[in-house]
């Protein structure tokens, strides 16, 4: 007499056969079904579509792009993150450290953009005598516009801070720069952020410069914790002349904050991971 257990043993057996043949039975539909082969195939090109399309996308500047760029300049000013618990004034924010490159010389700046949104820049200056000419005429007026807003907006105390610092120590925390030499600003928005992204980004200034003769170029970089060490701008190509500690974050960051002058020599190490 077969037992209960083996009983059902079997029986799941050739339940398991049967469901085999089906399994195999609806595969071999799908195959001679060409609205399944068409179906399946779209799939697999809408998917690829969608990588390529998010993709980085390193393209030149053009005025639409203007707004953005500042968007993310006020998005990026306090290491990274939004300006806004230190300084509230986002327009002159952006104004002083974007106004000359997108109004005055768009020509060397280029931006990424991902998914069809700008989500980082890379901002240039290859005439120093012009921006020093236009930071002569137009610093007055932005100086203006912030003391005004001091006394008259008025302006929380946390951005009543930045300004005095900006007054009192902001030159002073400055490192000293070449003269006559080009020099670029580079933010990206933290989703944007990566190796592959960054070094398409500068690459494409660096190699605007080469393209007009430029043989230097410089930026000022700010560094922190365990960010962007010294050993991080020689394995790129660059040199370290100076730094000098930051303290504006002082109240709102635990680490100290420094900003490097670092300048590449364009004949030796044309790209940024050139050797």
């Amino acid at each position: 007499m077969v037992s209960l257990k083996t009983l059902l043993k079997q029986v799941f057996k050739i339940a398991g056969k049967v469901f085999k043949i089906i399994r195999m039975k609806r595969l071999q539909h799908n195959m001679d079904d060409p609205s399944s082969l068409i179906n399946l195939t779209a799939n697999k090109e809408i998917n690829l579509e969608e990588k390529k399309y998010k993709e980085p996308i390193i393209r030149k500047f053009c005025p639409q792009d203007r707004e953005a760029v500042r968007k993310i300049c006020a998005d990026t000013g306090f290491l990274g993150k939004p300006i806004d618990p230190i300084f509230e004034d986002r327009e002159l924010f952006a104004d002083f450290l974007t106004r000359y490159y997108t109004d005055m010389e768009p020509e060397s700046a280029f931006v990424c953009e991902i998914d069809g949104e700008v989500v980082g820049y890379i901002i240039g200056c290859c005439k120093p005598k012009v921006k020093f000419w236009y930071d002569l005429w137009v610093s007055p007026y932005l100086l203006f516009k912030v003391m005004f807003r001091y006394f008259f907006k008025p302006y929380k105390p946390s951005t009543k801070k930045y300004i005095h610092w900006l007054l009192f120590f902001g030159r002073k925390q400055t490192p000293p720069a070449p003269k006559n030499c080009p020099h670029f600003h580079i933010n990206l928005l933290p989703k944007a952020k990566s190796p592959t992204t960054t070094r398409k980004l500068i690459d494409s200034f660096l190699s605007y410069l080469l393209s007009r003769g430029y043989s230097q170029v410089y930026g000022q970089i700010v560094v922190f914790g365990e960010r962007r060490k010294p050993a991080l701008f020689h394995r790129f190509g660059f040199q370290v002349l100076n730094s000098i500690e930051v303290t504006k974050y002082k109240e709102y960051y635990h680490s100290k904050v420094f900003l490097y002058t670092v300048i590449k020599d364009l004949k030796k190490t044309p790209l940024l991971y050139s050797k």
